[in-house]
C-alpha cells in the first residue's frame, strides 16, 4: 500500500521550532520508526513551504496512491486552494496536526481542509502520524483464505 506523508510550511523546522508545542524531534528522525512500525506500507515523504507545490503533489499522487497523510501546517486555516485540491482527488486523506488545534489560538481552531478529509487527528505530537497510518492499516484489502 503506497502512502504519502505531506508536511506543509515550517514543518521542516520540527525539532527546532517551538519545541514546547511541536516537540524536539525532526520528522526525518521519526520517519524510520514509522517505516519499521508499518512494514507493509511503502511510505513516502514530501515537505514544502510552498502552497502550489503541495497542491501539485496532491494532484500527482491523488489518483494512484492508497492514502495521504497531510499536515498542511498554517495552510490548514487559510488555503481554499489546498482544500479544493484535497476535494478533487480520489485518494483518501487524513489530516494531522502535532498540537491540539482546539487548545490553540481561535484562528487555528478552524480547518478549511478537514471537511474534505476522511478524518483528522491532532494533539499527539509526532504520534499523530502513527495514528493516521493505523486508519489506513484498517483499509487494507483483507486476504481471504478458503479451507478445503
Amino acid at each position: 500500500m503506497q502512502i504519502l506523508i505531506i508536511n506543509g510550511p515550517n514543518l521542516n523546522l520540527l525539532g527546532r521550532r517551538e519545541p514546547g508545542i511541536y516537540g524536539t524531534r525532526s520528522f526525518e528522525d521519526y520517519l524510520p520508526e514509522l517505516r519499521e512500525a508499518f512494514p507493509d506500507f511503502t511510505l513516502e515523504y514530501f515537505q514544502s513551504n510552498h502552497e502550489g507545490e503541495l497542491i501539485d503533489k496532491l494532484h500527482e499522487v491523488g489518483f494512484t496512491y492508497q492514502g495521504i497523510v497531510l499536515n498542511a501546517g498554517g495552510y490548514t486555516h487559510t488555503s481554499v486552494a489546498l482544500a479544493d485540491a484535497v476535494a478533487a482527488i480520489g485518494t483518501p486523506v487524513v489530516e494531522v496536526h502535532l498540537s491540539n488545534l482546539h487548545a490553540r489560538e481561535e484562528f487555528r481552531q478552524k480547518s478549511l481542509i478537514g471537511r474534505n478529509c476522511v478524518g483528522a487527528i491532532s494533539g499527539f505530537k509526532l504520534d499523530s502520524y502513527r495514528l493516521a497510518l493505523h486508519y489506513f492499516e484498517g483499509q487494507r484489502p483483507k486476504r481471504v483464505g478458503f479451507k478445503r
